[in-house]
């Protein structure tokens, strides 16, 4: 492939010491693909950081002061449950700016990948679960505001309800926030999204992909998305270290090409987030998110044309 369409940063492997949160997967994900010949250099882009007046979009000024000098309150460091670093805070800001070109790609051409984000439970005035900025919700901001798009959905595949993106467009008509999560999980907290579906525990690939195959489509005909921004978490994964459903690795393999058909047959431009994965073996939660990368690919090989 010539053009570029996957977005990716080094700087995302950042050292935060004994953490459930792999961000080795990052540079272990492009490394398996180049591997296999899946991506090259040429098919990368590396953002730099985002600027402050982005993350304001979403973001306080107030809480984005505190990131940025390392003032956050006990209480907030505890609701983050990363380790303060400069380094977390500029692979935060890198990867802002990383969701918004993939999804400026995903406009020019049908499809864009972020090898990183999907950071949906950090709030406007806080961070949480691992999240420093909603990347997802700056991203939609910026392109509504910038007059790219008038309407975009959030199709929200990780095992967490994506309760920072759910509060942050609550009362905002013009993005549709769908979530299909386990329910007795964290966020134990969850602010209603457009459509919840909460998961009992162990449930299935049968019955995961026919809940997906009940709503989304029905979704994407009555709001008629201009963009739908696709958060591919690997965490529904049977064997993931903090979840209790009982996906299989062809299961969300499946998933994923569930939502990219779906999407392509609506004619739907897809940009996609890979958000968490937390898997006893880091390899299992590698091999999710490159089948996710692949399944991209397949449907940017089919020349899928985004835009309206």
């Amino acid at each position: 492939m010539s053009e570029k369409w996957v977005v990716y940063s080094e700087e995302y492997d950042v050292d935060i010491g004994s953490h459930v949160f792999p961000t080795e997967k990052y540079r272990l994900i492009r490394k398996k693909l180049k591997a296999e010949n899946v991506l090259s250099d040429g098919d990368l882009i590396f953002p730099l950081p985002a600027s402050d007046d982005d993350i304001l979009l979403v973001h306080s000024g107030g809480y984005l002061d505190k990131i940025k000098n390392g003032t956050l309150s006990l209480e907030e460091a505890i609701k983050l449950e990363l380790p303060y670093s400069k380094e977390i805070v500029h692979a935060s800001y890198i990867c802002v700016n990383g969701t918004i070109r993939t999804s400026a790609i995903a406009l020019e051409r049908g499809i864009g990948v972020h090898i990183g984000g999907g950071f949906h439970h950090a709030f406007s005035d806080h961070g949480e679960g691992f999240c420093v900025f909603n990347d997802i919700a700056i991203a939609i901001k910026k392109l509504i505001k910038d007059g790219k798009i008038a309407r975009a959905m959030t199709v929200d595949c990780d095992l967490h309800q994506g309760n920072g993106t759910a509060d942050i467009f609550k009362d905002d008509k013009r993005v549709f926030t769908f979530s299909i999560h386990q329910q007795n999980n964290y966020p134990f907290v969850k602010p209603k999204s457009d459509l919840d579906i909460g998961l009992d525990d162990y449930a299935s690939d049968k019955y995961y992909l026919s809940k997906l195959r009940d709503y989304i489509p029905k979704i994407l005909s009555r709001f008629d998305p201009e963009l739908m921004i696709y958060v591919a978490g690997a965490d529904p994964y049977k064997g993931d270290q903090i979840g209790n459903l009982a996906l299989t690795i062809d299961g969300l393999r499946k998933r994923d090409e569930f939502i990219f058909e779906t999407a392509k047959n609506f004619n739907v431009p897809v940009a996609v987030v890979l958000a968490g994965g937390y898997a006893e073996k880091v390899e299992d939660t590698v091999e999710i998110h490159c089948n996710t990368v692949k399944a991209a690919l397949d449907l940017f090989r089919g020349k899928v044309v985004g835009g309206r």
